[in-house]
């Protein structure tokens, strides 16, 4: 197959400091317009050693420097459990906009009303899409939204009299979750998942006492499967006392599709950076906005975003909240970004999981014959493959995804979940096309035949990257920190 990835100009690039000369200057400042005034060098030092440099020069060198990374508007991005889908640009226009990007968050209300009701009718679009009635937008990201979940978890059952100690937590959960709920001082209960990689009622009814305050669900799971049973686990936790969070980060593969309050869901996290189409990566920002009952709405966070006779306010006036999570009121751009694709996608948010699920399944089918599939069944938005028919030629899942590189696509998540051995696991979201998908098949099937005919490819891959592979285990025993 011909290979989208190639060498090309690759560029070396030294620091600021080994470019230009004394005296070039990229800028003007401004005249100044009071006197000049020499600072008290004992207060101020020498300075910033700040490199001399010309505006080319400047350009360039952040240019060339974001020619090394790769991201969504690059290529296919088939990170599994992470959904690193396409981010239209219509979003970007929708936050840059004067109102939104020059508001200040101390405004008052009265000089804010457009981004309130902006962020009202998000609350109200999630709480559609959802099913269940009231959200908060604060949560700065997923595990912040699980934090938070786990926040209302308590204040609940607290408000019945009866603190609870221990949280279930599946095996095809999200690694986030036990975290979270730790932080919040709970134990979590591992619960294994049966031979089809779902939830086991069974098991549940067993591990459900009325110490546990509930359990952690993400659905479709970490495996890329629906969980079937959640309507019976849901029950039985219900009938013991208990509340059923689950974790939307995957909600790509069920968007508008399914009602998650008639799953019995409690709590829900939503990732707006994963699900609803704005950036993701590089540290943030992001948005997790949580979604909950009517019975736990009194718990939410403050302030709240609601609607009054003289317009849009946010108030604090719950007592039984579980306080404020965020300064000011979350990563309020995201937001922006989130309702702009709301509203240009509208009834299409249903094809857009369908779509997901879609090209999941078809990549499932056209490699299955050659990566060991653990779970032979109709996935969701993502699956799950292993190295286990690599393993006679000495290849494992890490050499495929160094060879990826090789081959001009993006490596998928690897070794996640815990519970497949040497797991492999593809998102291709909805917005690549077949012949996309075709490439990344193809690029797929043809390193299973190197692992054969040649694995020294593989094992010395990738060799057309800016960098050739790296000895991790050194890199994490003995890390370089000196920038």
């Amino acid at each position: 197959m011909t290979s989208i990835g190639t060498t090309g100009l690759v560029f070396n690039e030294p620091l600021l400091w080994e470019l230009g000369a004394k005296g070039r200057c990229g800028f003007s400042l401004p005249r100044p317009d009071v006197p000049a005034a020499d600072a008290d060098k004992d207060l101020a030092g020498e300075g910033p050693d700040f490199p001399d440099l010309s505006e080319p020069e400047v350009v360039r060198h952040y240019t060339r420097l974001s020619q090394w990374n790769f991201g969504v508007d690059s290529g296919m991005y088939p990170l599994g459990s992470c959904t690193m889908k396409y981010n239209p640009k219509t979003n970007e226009r929708q936050a840059s906009l004067p109102g939104f990007a020059g508001a200040h968050p101390l405004l008052p209300d009265s000089m804010a009303q457009g981004i309130l009701r902006l962020m009202h009718e998000l609350q109200e679009a999630l709480a559609e899409i959802t099913g269940l009635p009231a959200v908060t937008l604060q949560p700065a990201a997923g595990a912040h939204g699980e934090l938070t979940g786990m926040l209302i978890f308590y204040a609940y059952h607290k408000s019945k009299g009866k603190p609870r100690s221990k949280i279930l937590i599946p095996d095809t959960a999200h690694g986030t979750n036990p975290a979270s709920a730790s932080l919040c001082g709970y134990k979590s209960i591992p619960l294994a998942s049966n031979e089809e990689g779902v939830i086991d009622p069974a098991a549940v009814a067993e591990l459900m006492d009325e110490d546990t305050a509930g359990i952690m669900v993400t659905n479709p799971n970490t495996l890329g499967l629906f969980e079937k049973n959640i309507r019976e686990v849901a029950e039985t936790v219900h009938s013991r006392g208990g509340l059923v969070y689950a974790d939307g980060a995957n909600m790509n593969a069920v968007m508008g599709i399914v009602d998650v309050s008639q799953l019995g869901v409690d709590v829900l996290h939503l990732n707006l950076h994963k699900t609803f189409s704005t950036p993701h990566g590089g540290g943030g920002p992001g948005a997790g906005p949580v979604c909950v009952t009517k019975e736990l709405e009194p718990f939410l966070p403050v302030p709240r975003v609601v609607q009054k006779d003289q317009g849009y306010a946010l108030a604090d006036d719950f007592p039984q909240s579980i306080g404020r999570l965020h300064a000011f009121h979350g990563n309020v751009a995201i937001l922006v970004r989130a309702y702009s694709y709301i509203l240009s996608m509208g009834p299409l948010l249903k094809q857009v999981s369908r779509y997901a699920v879609l090209n999941a399944n078809y990549i499932k089918e056209r490699l299955k014959d050659v990566y060991h599939l653990p779970y032979d069944q109709p996935c969701m938005h993502e699956c799950v493959f292993t190295d286990k028919n690599l393993h006679a030629h000495k290849v494992s899942t890490l050499d495929v995804a160094k060879r990826l590189i090789d081959y001009g696509f993006h490596p998928p998540t690897i070794y996640f979940p815990l519970v497949v051995s040497g797991a492999i696991m593809i998102e291709p979201t909805e917005s690549e096309t077949r012949q996309t998908l075709d490439g990344f098949i193809g690029a797929m099937r043809a390193i299973a035949a190197e692992a054969a005919e040649n694995r020294q490819l593989l094992l010395d891959a990738p060799v057309n990257a800016k960098v050739r592979r790296l000895d991790e285990t050194l890199a994490a025993r003995k890390p370089c920190l000196s920038g």
